[in-house]
């Protein structure tokens, strides 16, 4: 047989990768796994370790709604600070009317609404914001008052507390430190700067405002107060509210300015005392208006 007769024969090599086995995609998809199962007991032992507080404000740092206008280190007298209890720019209580009123809720065969919000849940609701709303405002203006120093010193002649009306922010004589001059009805430099530090406040809240002057009564005196004091409290009140204006507060959001004198002393117990010449400052709480058929 010639060598051009032979037959010819082709070898085929079949080659294995990886000896056989499936290759190395399975390691991926397991590290996948454990990074998430990882991730997952972070997050539980994250949850174990905090108290309900501190859930409660990172829960409100994340949601939609808030009252800060900057998240920033600077920005004036709140720089860096967070007054919303629900996390930036908050819309007031319009936001909750429509995150639990939704345009279109469904019905059922009656053509009753289903939502689950009745008229009492979302006034619970509306009334626990608000009132978290309130405790950030309060929180955030005694920090600028202990970080600016020109305020500092003046952090004893605040008070600052929630009353069923609202927010309420009270500046207080104290002796030797008036926030007004000897039967004068304008604010001094001292009361100035303290009522434009709360116009600050006021600014981030959608609230209504009433302003109140109060006096104190005479040493030895037997009455509460004098004739002169009701005009003068009334003047006083209206003098804060001028300054709260020229610092940024919309006239609009006045709701009420008063004088009540000394019928009203901060110390009962002595109403001569310094401490009883105050003007209170209340962010009253707003009612939601509801529809008056929540029905289709």
């Amino acid at each position: 047989m010639s060598v051009s007769d032979r037959p010819i024969l082709i070898k085929k090599v079949k080659k294995v990768s990886g000896g056989g086995h499936h290759g190395g995609a399975w390691k991926v998809a397991y590290a996948d796994f454990v990074t998430a199962m990882m991730a997952f007991f972070l997050l539980m032992w994250l949850i174990n370790t905090t108290d309900p507080e501190q859930k409660r404000g990172i829960a409100e740092y994340f949601a939609p709604a808030s009252v800060s206008e900057t998240t920033s280190g600077s920005g004036g007298i709140l720089g860096g600070t967070s007054l919303g209890d629900d996390g930036v720019k908050s819309a007031g209580s319009q936001s909750v009317l429509e995150e639990l009123a939704p345009e279109a809720p469904a019905t059922d065969q009656t053509g009753s609404s289903l939502s689950s919000a009745s008229d009492a849940a979302l006034q619970a609701e509306i009334q626990k914001r608000e009132a978290a709303e309130f405790a950030s405002a309060a929180e955030s203006l005694r920090q600028a008052m202990q970080s600016m120093p020109e305020l500092a010193e003046l952090s004893k002649q605040l008070i600052v507390d929630q009353t069923p009306e609202g927010l309420r922010i009270q500046l207080v004589d104290q002796e030797g430190r008036s926030m007004f001059d000897n039967n004068s009805a304008r604010p001094n430099a001292r009361a100035q700067v303290l009522l434009r530090a709360v116009a600050k406040v006021i600014n981030q809240l959608p609230n209504r405002i009433s302003i109140t002057g109060h006096t104190s009564a005479a040493p030895g005196s037997s009455r509460a107060s004098a004739p002169a004091d009701w005009s003068l409290s009334s003047e006083r009140a209206n003098g804060s509210r001028l300054v709260l204006q020229g610092a940024g507060v919309d006239p609009d959001r006045v709701y009420s300015v008063a004088g009540k004198a000394g019928s009203d002393p901060l110390y009962p117990d002595d109403p001569t005392l310094a401490g009883n010449r105050r003007i209170a400052i209340v962010l009253l709480r707003e009612a939601p208006v509801l529809p008056s058929d929540t029905s289709l």
